[in-house]
C-alpha cells in the first residue's frame, strides 16, 4: 500500500496520459474526475441503500434475520479481500479496459488473449446484470411507493414499465448531462451517508417497541422449502454478495480520473469499507425495527423494507423515507450504467463486440461514449423481461450479477498469484501480504460462483427456476464459438492499431 523498491518503475514519474499511452491506448475520454468523483462511483454503484433493501425479502426467507446480519460481515470481510487484490492490480493498469486488460498483462504470451478474451465477457454479462438488478429493484421500490401514496396496483407488467423508464432516464442523463452526471455522484455520497444516518436515526428512536438481540443475531428463517439448514444459510449470502458489487467501476473510469494508478485502488477499497460499515448499520436498524415478521414477509406493496417503516415511523414519515430509499436506488443505477457503458467502450475499442465500431464511437461535443450508454441499458432491459414469466427473476437477474463479475474480477488475481514476484506493481500494493490475500479471494469467488447457480426455491419449476446457469452457459457459449471461429486469430493483437474511430476524435 506504499511505495517500496519493488514498485513498478512504469508506474512512477509519468503523467496519466503517458501511462496509458505506454499502456497502448490513446487519451480520448476527458479526464475531469477527482479521486473523490473516483470513489464516489463506486460506493454509489455499490449503493447499500439499493442492494441491502432490495434483497431483503430474499433474506428473510433464506435464513432470517440471523443470516441477514451474520452474512453481511462475513460477506463484507471476503469482499474486502478480493478488493484489495484488485486494487493493487489496477494500480499496475490504470485503463478502462479494466480486468480483461490485466488479464491480457498477467497470463502467459500464448494464452493471454484467449484469458482477456473470457474476462471481458464475464466483465459484461456482470456489468449488465448489476444494471438490470439496480435500477429494477429501483422499479420494485417506486411501485412500492406509488401504491401506498396513489394505489397503484403493483403487477410485473407495471413494474417492467417504471424499470424500462428508470433505464430510459438514466440513459438519457448520461448522454446529455455528463457534468450533472459527475455531480450526482458526489451528492449520491452524501445522500447515501445522511440518509443511512437519518434512517437508521428514525428506526431506533421513534418506534415504541423493538426487537430483542436474540431475534436479530439468532432467528433463523426458512421459507424456500428446502430441509437442508446448512444450505439455505448458504443461499442467503447472496443478499450481502449481491450488495457489494460494482466496484470495479473505479477502474473502468481511471481513464477519467487524475492520478490514476492511486485514486483508482483507492476507489475500489474505500467504496467496500464504507459500504460494510454502513450496511451493517442499517440492517441492524431495519431488523431490530420488525414490528411483525409475518405481516411484513407478506407486505402488499412486494418490499418488506418499505412496511417496516410504515409499521415502525407510520404513513406519513415511512413514505417520506421510503423517497430517501428510492433516490439512493437511482443513484446507484446512474451511476452503473456510466460504468457499464465504459467497459462497453473500451472491450469495443479491442473489437471484441459485434458492431463495436458503433459502440466505441465518442460523441464530439461530450467526450463520452453515448452509443455504449445506450446498449448498456437496451441490454439490462432485455435481462429483467423474464420477470414477466418468473417470478423468482429478480434473484436470477443478482446472481448473474455476482457470477459474472467476480468472475472477471478473480481471474486477473488468479493469474497475478500465478505470476508470483514476476508481477510489476504499481504505486499502490500489498506488500508481503498480496499473495496471501490473492489465494483466499480466489477460493472464496469459486465458492460464490458455484453456489449462486444453484436452485434457490423448492419444488424446481418453470416459475421459480433459477435461470442464472442459462444466462452464464449462453453468454460463455457465445464468446468460445466466436473466440475459436475468429476471434482468437485478431483479439488483441499487437499488431492491431488501437487508434480511436473517426468519429471518436474531440472537436477543437
Amino acid at each position: 500500500m506504499t511505495d517500496d523498491a519493488r514498485a513498478s518503475s512504469s508506474a512512477h514519474g509519468l503523467s496519466d496520459e503517458e501511462r496509458l499511452a505506454q499502456l497502448g491506448y490513446t487519451q480520448v475520454l476527458a479526464r475531469r474526475m477527482s479521486a473523490f468523483s473516483n470513489y464516489a462511483v463506486s460506493f454509489t454503484i455499490i449503493s447499500v441503500l439499493s442492494g441491502c433493501l432490495t434483497l431483503y425479502l430474499f433474506g428473510m426467507v433464506t435464513g432470517g434475520p440471523a443470516v441477514i446480519t451474520w452474512g453481511w460481515v462475513a460477506v463484507g470481510l471476503m469482499t474486502l479481500f478480493v478488493g484489495l487484490s484488485m486494487a493493487e492490480i489496477c494500480s499496475a493498469y490504470p485503463t478502462s479496459a479494466g480486468l480483461y486488460f490485466w488479464a491480457h498483462r498477467l497470463a502467459p504470451p500464448r494464452s493471454a488473449a484467449a484469458w482477456a478474451w473470457f474476462t471481458g465477457w464475464f466483465n459484461v454479462l456482470g456489468q449488465v446484470a448489476v444494471t438490470a438488478g439496480i435500477d429494477f429493484g429501483a422499479a420494485s421500490f417506486l411501485g412500492a411507493w406509488l401504491n401506498l401514496q396513489f394505489g397503484f396496483g403493483v403487477t410485473p407488467g407495471r413494474t417492467v414499465l417504471l424499470f424500462a423508464a428508470i433505464l430510459l432516464l438514466h440513459g438519457l442523463l448520461n448522454t446529455f448531462g455528463v457534468r450533472i452526471v459527475a455531480f450526482l455522484n458526489s451528492v449520491s455520497v452524501w445522500w447515501h451517508v445522511l440518509g443511512v444516518a437519518v434512517i437508521v436515526g428514525a428506526l431506533t428512536f421513534v418506534p415504541d417497541r423493538h426487537q430483542p438481540a436474540s431475534f436479530v443475531f439468532t432467528k433463523f428463517v426458512n421459507e424456500t422449502g428446502w430441509g437442508s439448514g446448512p444450505y439455505v444459510v448458504l443461499l442467503g449470502l447472496l443478499m450481502a454478495q449481491y450488495t457489494f458489487t460494482g466496484y470495479d467501476a473505479s477502474a473502468h473510469m481511471t481513464e477519467e480520473t487524475h492520478d490514476a494508478a492511486t485514486a483508482g485502488p483507492r476507489g475500489i477499497v474505500r467504496s467496500i469499507w464504507t459500504s460494510w460499515i454502513a450496511g451493517f448499520v442499517l440492517l441492524l436498524g431495519f431488523t431490530f425495527a420488525i414490528q411483525s415478521y409475518g405481516r411484513e414477509l407478506a407486505s402488499p406493496t412486494g418490499a418488506p423494507p418499505a412496511q417496516i417503516l410504515l409499521d415502525a415511523l407510520g404513513a406519513t414519515t415511512g413514505k417520506l423515507l421510503l423517497l430517501v430509499v428510492i433516490g439512493a436506488q437511482l443513484f446507484c443505477g446512474m451511476a452503473s450504467v456510466t460504468a457499464n457503458s465504459r467497459m462497453i467502450y473500451a472491450f469495443s475499442r479491442d473489437g471484441a463486440l459485434p458492431f463495436s465500431r458503433v459502440w466505441h464511437t465518442v460523441s464530439p461535443r461530450t467526450r463520452t461514449p453515448v452509443a455504449a450508454v445506450w446498449l448498456a441499458a437496451l441490454s439490462a432491459l432485455v435481462l429483467g423481461l423474464p420477470y414477466l414469466i418468473n417470478s423468482t427473476a429478480y434473484a436470477a437477474v443478482t446472481s448473474i450479477a455476482v457470477i459474472g463479475l467476480y468472475i472477471a474480477y478473480v481471474v486477473p488475481t488468479y493469474l497475478r498469484v500465478r505470476k508470483g514476484a514476476a508481477f510489476e506493481r504499481g504505486p499502490w500494493h500489498l506488500g508481503r501480504w498480496s499473495l496471501a490475500v490473492g489465494v483466499v479471494s480466489v477460493a472464496w469467488v469459486a465458492l460464490i460462483t458455484v453456489l449462486f447457480m444453484l436452485p434457490q426455491v423448492s419444488p424446481v419449476t418453470w416459475k421459480t427456476f433459477n435461470y442464472a446457469p442459462v444466462a452464464v452457459l449462453t453468454v460463455l457459449g457465445f464468446a468460445a464459438t466466436w473466440w475459436f471461429a475468429s476471434a482468437r486469430h485478431w483479439f488483441l493483437d499487437p499488431a492491431r492499431t488501437r487508434a480511436p474511430a473517426p468519429a471518436a476524435t474531440p472537436a477543437k
